[in-house]
């Protein structure tokens, strides 16, 4: 079950007694337990019914003790568990969620772990309760959830306002809707968000950023490309070399894939190597440019520019030498 499907049902009114969310991707668990904390009671009943445990400080008994109070006032309590994962004996609380009161909503944080699903403990949480597992979102997957992410406040992005955003942000989720937030406040009437809001609210040159990187290598445009390289040097915040590399490297993969598509339909590839059409024609120049020869030199150079960056085979060379020799390399 998905965060928004177990928000839909509170929602609604429906309730299991257990909830554990654990996994790696703490915006879905957050968002989760925002709503619980805020939203399942009122005011007036979270004042009796809603207890909130700190997993490092919470005692197993405590809990328990917790969950099997009935509520007062109200059809319903709420008792959250933050952190659980740095709760001592966690698995004690097997002996409530054999019999969980209905009446009672517990639930789970449990971030950046999985408990072993081969254990009793795993078993009996996913047969008494929901259990949602989450992952960090591919950056592939970035786009398209943003843009979902915007359609659900209202707003829409330009292409290359949204490709500026992800590339910048990456798959911090919780950042990229706070600066969402943040435009959307200064919008005014309007609500498309363009490439110079995303540079005056977010601080993204519209001319100097990845995604600008990304077509002049495409283009095998030296002269651009370190252009915009040293735009980075004189504004070291702008893009770091650590965010740089991963998204050349995801351009090349999928630059790779566009040379064994098969095809040139433009919609087609799109769909095979999963990016918007908007921004296809910098994927079949590439590869038109590059060929196969050409795009193997890319990401290998990529991969050694990488280890370089963290001090492997390199003398502390700053970055913005590291990337101008590199597309020397990789465009030449």
């Amino acid at each position: 079950m998905s965060v928004e499907k177990i928000i839909a049902e509170w929602k609604k009114n429906v309730f299991k007694p257990l909830y554990w969310l654990e996994g790696e991707e703490e915006y879905f668990i957050d968002k989760a337990v925002e709503y619980a904390e805020h939203h399942i009671l009122n005011e007036s009943e979270a004042a009796f019914n809603l207890t909130v445990f700190y997993g490092k400080d919470a005692n197993w008994t405590d809990v328990i003790n917790s969950c099997r109070r009935y509520p007062m006032f109200a059809e319903r309590q709420v008792v959250l568990l933050k952190e659980a994962q740095q709760m001592r004996d966690i698995e004690k609380l097997e002996a409530y969620i054999e019999n969980p009161l209905d009446s009672t909503v517990f639930v789970a944080a449990y971030k950046e772990k999985k408990l072993d699903a081969r254990k009793k403990f795993a078993k009996l949480i996913k047969e008494k309760g929901v259990l949602l597992t989450t992952k960090k979102m591919y950056e592939d997957k970035l786009p398209e959830w943003t843009n979902e992410l915007l359609r659900s406040k209202g707003l829409s992005i330009s292409h290359k306002g949204l490709t500026m955003l992800v590339d910048h942000i990456g798959n911090d989720l919780t950042r990229i809707e706070n600066e969402i937030g943040k435009i959307s406040v200064n919008l005014g009437n309007r609500s498309n968000i363009t490439e110079t809001d995303i540079e005056e609210y977010i601080g993204v040159s519209k001319d100097f950023n990845v995604y600008e990187l990304q077509t002049a290598i495409a283009s095998k445009d030296l002269a651009g490309a370190i252009r915009i390289v040293q735009y980075f040097e004189a504004n070291p915040k702008a893009a770091p070399i650590q965010l740089v590399l991963p998204s050349l490297y995801g351009f090349f993969s999928k630059v790779f894939m566009v040379l064994g598509a098969g095809t040139n339909d433009e919609k087609s590839v799109a769909a095979t190597i999963g990016v918007n059409p908007f921004f296809i024609n910098d994927y079949l120049r590439a590869a038109k440019l590059y060929g196969y020869t050409g795009v193997e030199k890319a990401l290998l150079l990529l991969h050694t520019y990488n280890l370089k960056s963290v001090g492997v085979n390199d003398t502390g060379t700053e970055d913005a030498s590291l990337l101008k020799e590199m597309l020397v390399k990789m465009i030449t």
